[in-house]
């Protein structure tokens, strides 16, 4: 019975010290810091949220990497590789001598180590991924030059000058629906509408899109939501959940606005798959 007791007292006394050891650690939405990526290394604007960053001999980091219309990393490679979860969005990934392949909500990258690559948004759509990452003795990336605009066709910054061969075939939505009457509003809703408020990581794209969407059909805004519909299935919202939000706003913003909205999804629903 004294040795039990025994026992019993020095894991009691050790209790909270493997309690600290071994306490699971939550991180709280809201509470992490959110800084801009660094020019030398990216262009366009990027936002970088870190959700874990390694300790001790752990050597796998994760950040949230959100990409403005058109940003994008230098070309880079990693020495033990690099697996990307898109979040949101639509976003292009490609290696040195290989084609640019379309990436979208969903879908996981990765890129084998040492090998050269880039990856970010695609020039009409915001896009968020998951990045994880490996250090080898304390290094995880080995950057290299910026990415000519010439290289990426569609994926120019919000606001660039047009320079690659796609660049004038394929204008942002802005620029298509007002570069001729009101080039400085397209310009400012490239770059600080989409460019900023809908890449700031207080809300994902998709979210981004849902709010957009339910408040043009509730002001029976034709025009702004044939546009912004496209937008929302680019940034992961299905085809369901639009029609279910059309028939919520029924009850709230009227029928025949709903009916409207309706006539609306059905062109943009017939030119996706």
């Amino acid at each position: 019975m004294k040795e039990l007791l025994a026992a019993t007292v020095v894991l009691t006394l050790l209790s909270p010290a493997l309690a600290a050891d071994d306490a699971v650690q939550v991180s709280r939405a809201g509470t992490r810091t959110v800084t801009n990526a660094p020019a030398q290394h990216f262009t366009g604007a990027v936002k970088v949220e870190m959700l874990h960053t390694p300790s001790g001999a752990q050597r796998a980091s994760a950040g949230s990497v959100g990409f403005a219309p058109g940003a994008r990393t230098a070309w880079h490679s990693h020495p033990l590789g690099q697996t990307l979860i898109v979040t949101a969005g639509v976003g292009r990934v490609q290696r040195w001598g290989g084609p640019i392949e379309e990436i979208r909500s969903g879908d996981v990258v990765h890129i084998p180590p040492g090998v050269k690559h880039w990856h970010g948004a695609a020039r009409g759509s915001a896009m968020t991924h998951i990045a994880i990452t490996e250090a080898l003795d304390g290094k995880s990336t080995d950057w290299q030059e910026l990415v000519a605009d010439a290289q990426v066709g569609d994926a120019m910054p919000a606001g660039a000058k047009p320079t690659g061969p796609h660049a004038e075939a394929q204008p942002t939505r802005a620029q298509a629906l007002l570069g001729d009457v009101a080039p400085k509003l397209a310009q400012l809703t490239d770059e600080v509408l989409f460019g900023d408020v809908w890449a700031r990581p207080g809300l994902s794209p998709r979210d981004r899109s849902l709010a957009t969407v339910s408040a043009l059909i509730a002001l029976n805004r034709p025009d702004q939501l044939r546009s912004h519909l496209a937008r929302a299935l680019d940034n992961g919202l299905s085809k369901d959940e639009i029609s279910e939000a059309l028939t919520h706003l029924a009850f709230y913003s009227g029928w025949p606005n709903a009916i409207g909205a309706a006539g609306v999804a059905r062109e943009v629903f017939a030119t996706r798959p």
